[in-house]
């Protein structure tokens, strides 16, 4: 037997600190950071040039946060500062009213704004920014690491790719709360799909106090932990307890938000009342909403407000097409949670434009992406996928930088 023995003052050396950088660098951390900072600066610049460009149709602001007047280079920044941010402004910085129609907003966006506000001597728009970016930072690195998990790197880079690109991903940018509940929302669903469900219940708590629809994730939850247990050929009963859990954690996010309405204001249902009362909309069955979304789209071509309606339909079609693909060809968790989050936005129509918002809430639907990563594989398509929502982005941003009524 021959014994390697290693010379005096010889030894294994530490990977140094420059390297390991480079390697977090090249690695997923990295691309997805690359790919933020190029859509960051991109929109940015482009604050600045629509604002000297387009006509500034004048922002209304909402009570206790006026709108802001955009000038000068500023307008980089505060041209983001618009309709919904002006809510988690108002209310991130003083807090909840009983006459106005503030209790829509959740409360998880607001109050870290107001914990980073606070941190940062009152700036608020910058802690406003500041929160919704790392959010989205974190929400890249998951959707990579998930999609990598579940498919390949290749589809991993394209997905964090078409995610930015996507015709309302401007959004995620901005001073809103869909990049929160999008880093929470995909990281609810990959600890329960790595079976770490104690971490599932507590993301999905906050999901469901960032958005309304976060209540939604215990309904994919429950698939996950069903599909986890029928492979199991023991501890079946403990593994669905734990989804279970993880399901009540989710609901118990909403229900405590509402038990803080009727706590301050005698009215539990007042976030869910003030989406029709303040914001005009009534109850519809989906199809219903979508019917009339598609009669609009198509009846006043050419001509202004025929064009919103157009945009809103077509961004609709699209994820609901990719949604059909995500329910045939992955993991039925994941066509559940498209479907869901897909179906309940629809219960709610404003008669004036039936499918207002949708292009902005569809965002979070994060397994849509597969689908037009997938598709660009097959087809060799990523420059024409990647081209073409980068334009329809840019065409909508420069719109919801001049105040138009967007989404």
């Amino acid at each position: 037997m021959t014994v390697t023995v290693e010379p005096p003052g010889q030894h294994v050396r530490p990977e140094p600190t420059g390297s390991r950088l480079g390697t977090l660098w090249a690695g997923p951390v990295g691309y997805c950071v690359r790919v933020y900072l190029a859509f960051r600066v991109g929109l940015f610049a482009l604050g600045a040039v629509v604002a000297g460009l387009l006509p500034h149709n004048g922002d209304v602001g909402v009570p206790g946060w006026p709108a802001p007047s955009p000038s000068g280079w500023a307008t980089a920044i505060t041209s983001w500062e618009s309709a919904d941010a002006l809510w988690y402004l108002r209310i991130g910085s003083q807090g909840y009213a009983l006459d106005d129609g503030s209790g829509a907003f959740f409360p998880l966006y607001p109050f870290l704004i107001r914990v980073v506000g606070l941190l940062t001597g009152g700036r608020w728009l910058l802690a406003a920014y500041v929160v919704s970016n790392v959010a989205l930072v974190v929400a890249l690195v998951l959707l990579y690491r998930l999609t990598a998990r579940e498919f390949s790197d290749s589809m991993a880079r394209k997905s964090v790719l078409y995610l930015c690109a996507f015709p309302t991903g401007f959004f995620l940018f901005a001073p809103y709360s869909e990049s929160l509940f999008l880093a929470l929302a995909i990281g609810t669903l990959y600890a329960a799909r790595t079976q770490r469900w104690t971490l599932a219940a507590a993301l999905g708590l906050l999901a469901a106090l960032s958005r309304s629809p976060g209540v939604l994730l215990a309904v994919p939850l429950a698939v996950e932990a069903v599909l986890q247990a029928r492979a199991l050929s023991a501890g079946r009963v403990r593994l669905l307890a734990r989804g279970a859990a993880a399901c009540t954690a989710t609901v118990a996010g909403l229900v405590g938000y509402l038990g803080f309405w009727q706590v301050v204001a005698q009215d539990w249902r007042r976030p869910i009342d003030l989406q029709k009362t303040g914001w005009g909309k009534e109850q519809a069955w989906p199809w219903e909403t979508l019917w009339a979304g598609a009669k609009v789209a198509v009846q006043f071509p050419g001509s202004n407000p025929g064009g919103y309606f157009l945009v809103d339909f077509a961004v609709v079609v699209l994820v609901l097409l990719t949604g059909v693909w995500v329910l045939l060809r992955t993991r039925l968790t994941w066509g559940v949670y498209v479907w869901a989050s897909a179906v309940f936005p629809l219960t709610l129509m404003w008669p004036g434009r039936p499918l207002l918002s949708l292009p902005r809430i569809y965002l979070v639907v994060f397994p849509t992406v597969w689908a037009l990563a997938r598709l660009a594989e097959r087809f060799r398509a990523h420059d024409l996928v990647l081209i073409a929502s980068t334009a329809s982005m840019a065409v909508l941003a420069a719109m919801f930088i001049s105040a138009n009524p967007l989404f």
